[in-house]
C-alpha cells in the first residue's frame, strides 16, 4: 500500500512539475499577445479610415461622372439644335 501512495505522490509531484513549465510558458507569451492585440486593434482603424478615405474618393468620382454626363448630354442637344438648324 505504502508503495502505491509513493507512486501516486511521485506523479503528482512530477505532474505539478510540468504545470508549472506550462504556465510559466503561458507568461512568457503573454506581451507577445498583446502586441498581437494592439496591432490587430490598429490595423482595424487603419482599415476603417481607409474605408472612409475610399467612400470619399468613390463619392466624388460619382459626383464629376454625373456632371460630365449632364454637360455631355447639354452637348449632344446643343449639337442637334445645330445639326436641325436651318442652313443660312
Amino acid at each position: 500500500m505504502e508503495t502505491r501512495l509513493t507512486g501516486v505522490e511521485t506523479r503528482l509531484e512530477d505532474m505539478d512539475g510540468r504545470l508549472q513549465v506550462l504556465e510559466r510558458k503561458a507568461y512568457d507569451t503573454k506581451p507577445i499577445w498583446e502586441r498581437a492585440l494592439k496591432e490587430i486593434a490598429e490595423t482595424r482603424r487603419e482599415v476603417t479610415e481607409t474605408r472612409r478615405e475610399v467612400t470619399k474618393r468613390l463619392d466624388r468620382i460619382e459626383s464629376v461622372t454625373l456632371e460630365t454626363r449632364l454637360r455631355l448630354s447639354e452637348l449632344e442637344d446643343r449639337v442637334e439644335g445645330l445639326e436641325s438648324a436651318p442652313a443660312k
